[in-house]
């Protein structure tokens, strides 16, 4: 009977105590100081508290090797199995192009002369994800460059690759920069629409600083009426904000302007936060960035000085949302990239891409769809092998099964091989979440 190796323990943040968590065995607690020091004696061989060492036991903090490596093993085959029959999001990249000039924009250099997307290339794409997809869940998100582009031919497309998601019964989601959702109500009413996301950075000039049109003019206010819009056409929005430290002090203005709007309110309405980082290529001068920790220690720091940040966006902490959620921990989590599984991407040249954070990349593609069907079977099974157990950093880590590896493309980036690690800080975020969360 020995310590686990998927323990996960540390000090909380802000806090006397401690935490001990083990997604294996689906446990956590919380430890007083006295406690902390017990679990320190007995790591150590020092001395032993018989009572305290059963509750160890009982909550599977303690183990044996032979049952730990059967519960793995029982648990990866269950993570395996749901995920064979998980829905499968296909995204959908109808153009590169944009209205928009971001400053912190990755796709600016991404060009495709003299190929336009035409409704042969959208009937393609159907008949490929109904022929390779089929028996599976799976719907459709729509992003670029920006697909809602406010011109006749645009239109036309979109309302055609609506129809024909219609015809299959198939649900669609637009991420998009909300420019001309008012200019799209009419087609997107008649879709099967499960979510539009939308950027907005901040209020007024902080967003528009950072999100204004080619060739200048702001954003905001328009972009505002297109989320109005789609919350009474009852089309939901996820409304995203790109953070850096450039504008993360705007946080408390923009919760406050979406609660007085009545958004946080409304049961179609959901927000998410996304950390401006390199991806392939980017604007963004790198001293604006924040690792993934800084990110969330600003984040914790604005929510206890205006609290109502929460109620217009909860930071997960790692599992430290689910836990304080759902008095439960969620299974464990063996696999982080979801490229070649349950995550496909397409592009209007007819090239088929393992995800999102690839598509678009030449060297990324993993075939065609258009105008013949053609897929490197090796490249697949190269991004479908990717999890805990073939990525040699992951397998001897106590952090594996709440970070699942992390992204495959940012790995690819940094080490060239797709089975790499893409570490995420799940011990700090625990630490910080625990304390804002599950303390008391």
């Amino acid at each position: 009977m020995g310590f686990s190796k998927h323990n996960i323990f540390s000090k909380i943040s802000g806090s006397e105590n401690f935490f001990i968590l083990n997604i294996l065995t689906g446990n956590a607690d919380i430890l007083t100081p006295h406690e902390w020091k017990l679990l320190n004696d007995l790591k150590e061989g020092t001395s032993v508290d018989p009572e305290f060492e059963k509750s160890l036991i009982d909550n599977g903090y303690l183990i044996s090797e032979q049952e730990e490596n059967s519960l793995y093993r029982s648990k990866y085959l269950d993570f395996i199995d749901s995920r064979d029959k998980d829905e499968i999001q296909v995204f959908f990249v109808p153009n590169y192009s944009c209205n928009f000039a971001c400053t912190y924009c990755y796709q600016d250099e991404y060009a495709n002369p003299g190929q336009v997307l035409t409704k042969e290339v959208i009937d393609a794409f159907f008949q490929y994800i109904i022929k390779e997809f089929a028996g599976r869940k799976k719907y459709i998100t729509v992003f670029g460059g920006e697909p809602l582009l406010n011109s006749i031919h645009q239109k036309e497309l979109i309302a055609y690759l609506l129809y024909q998601a219609n015809t299959f019964n198939l649900d669609v989601c637009f991420v998009t920069n909300g420019f001309s959702i008012e200019e799209y109500l009419e087609i997107l009413t008649k879709a099967r629409i499960r979510e539009i996301q939308i950027t907005l950075d901040g209020i007024g000039e902080v967003h528009d600083k950072r999100r204004f049109l080619k060739g200048g003019g702001p954003t905001f206010s328009k972009i505002v009426k297109g989320i109005d819009a789609c919350l009474a056409n009852n089309l939901p929005v996820n409304l995203r904000m790109v953070a850096d430290r450039e504008n993360i002090g705007g946080l408390p203005d923009l919760a406050k302007f979406a609660i007085e709007k009545g958004w946080t309110a409304n049961p179609l309405f959901k927000t998410q936060l996304g950390r401006n980082y390199e991806l392939h290529h980017c604007q963004a001068s790198p001293d604006k960035l924040f690792s993934r920790v800084a990110l969330y220690e600003a984040i914790s720091k604005l929510t206890k000085e205006f609290p109502h940040i929460l109620e217009f966006y909860k930071p997960a902490y790692s599992v430290s949302k689910f836990l304080s959620e759902n008095g439960s921990l969620p299974d464990p989590l063996f696999d982080g990239c979801p490229a070649c599984k349950t995550e496909w991407a397409f592009d209007f040249t007819g090239q088929i891409f393992p995800c999102t954070a690839t598509v678009g990349k030449a060297n990324e593609s993993l075939g065609t769809f258009y105008p013949e069907v053609s897929v490197q079977g090796d490249r697949v099974d190269e991004w479908e092998s990717r999890d805990v157990t073939a990525i040699e950093g992951c397998k001897d880590c106590n952090l594996q099964l709440a970070c699942g590896g992390g992204c495959g493309s940012v790995a690819k980036n940094r080490t060239g091989q797709i089975c790499s690690t893409d570490c995420r800080p799940v011990r700090e975020l625990l630490e910080i979440g625990f304390g804002a969360y599950l303390n008391s």
